[in-house]
Order: C-alpha cells, then sequence, then structure tokens
C-alpha cells in the first residue's frame, strides 16, 4: 500500500512545492562602529538575492587603515577602496569575503546623492556577483554586470545605481 496518495489516487492536484533558496551561510563581522550600518538580516537580504548557489561569505565592514591595507596588499592600490572580493575557491559551495569600507562607503552615499542603505546594497549584491565570477574588466562585462545589479536590486525595491550618469 503506498505511503502517500497522489493525484490519480485521490482526484485533487498534489501541493505545489517551493523551490529551494539557495543555501547561504552568512557571517557579519563589524570592525568599526556599527551606527547607521544595515543590520544583519539586511545584508543576509541582499547577499541572497544576488546568490545563484550555495556559499558560505563573510561580509565585514572596515575602517579606512584596513581597507588601506587590504587593497594595497591584494590589489597593489594605495588606498581605501569601496568593495573588495575574495574568494576562496571555485567548489560549491562558494567560499568567499566581501569587506566593505565605511568610511568610503558613506563618502560615496553623499556624494551620490543616496541613502547608505541603498549604497549598501548595492555594493553587497556587486561583491556577491564578483564571488560568483561576474567581472566588469571589459565593457562588455561591465554592461552585463551592471545589467544584472540593476535587476537585482528592483526586486529589492532599490533605485537603479547606474541611472544619475
Amino acid at each position: 500500500m503506498p505511503t502517500s496518495a497522489t493525484s490519480a489516487d485521490t482526484g485533487r492536484t498534489p501541493p505545489r512545492r517551493r523551490a529551494a533558496t539557495p543555501a547561504l551561510a552568512l557571517d557579519v563581522q563589524y570592525a568599526v562602529g556599527r551606527s547607521g550600518l544595515p543590520a544583519a538580516a539586511s545584508l543576509r537580504r541582499w547577499a541572497g538575492a544576488a546568490l545563484d548557489g550555495g556559499a558560505r561569505v563573510t561580509i565585514r565592514f572596515v575602517g579606512a587603515k584596513e581597507g588601506r591595507t587590504l587593497n594595497a596588499l591584494y590589489r597593489g592600490k594605495d588606498y581605501a577602496t569601496n568593495v573588495l572580493t575574495f574568494v576562496y575557491d571555485d567548489a560549491v559551495p562558494l567560499a568567499g569575503d566581501v569587506v566593505l569600507c565605511a568610511p568610503v562607503l558613506r563618502r560615496e552615499a553623499r556624494a551620490g546623492g543616496r541613502t547608505l542603505r541603498a549604497h549598501c546594497a548595492h555594493l553587497v549584491v556587486h561583491g556577491m556577483l564578483h564571488l560568483q565570477g561576474h567581472d566588469h574588466a571589459s565593457p562588455r562585462e561591465a554592461r552585463a554586470m551592471e545589467s544584472r545589479e540593476t535587476a537585482i536590486l528592483a526586486h529589492l525595491g532599490i533605485a537603479d545605481p547606474y541611472a544619475a550618469r
């Protein structure tokens, strides 16, 4: 005797199963004061929206000194940048870090007339796409990545960060 009924057995349509959401193991670190920075729940939502598969990710907010040091060590650039992405391997699930420099984010948000929250969302999505292999080294890659970012942000209710250009 079967242990579960099928539509042929009962005449009813079986319930639909929701598609599985990719597993995201997220650690959030604040190496600077948290004032005004998004909470872990928002970061999880933004990172998850940009994720195509499973991943183990640390999102770390840093100050200008740490941001500058990391950018100099890993990219050879002697200044703090807004976001750095470190991919540890290409295994599944992915593993990596997204490092956000809080003072740079604040300055860019003010200069661009955007909220810090919207700018953080954009750069979390941007970092998560880098983690998955997206890049913007060529004009074609940049257009594709920007289009993807814009679509993800629209889904999250966040305005197109490139519209002002």
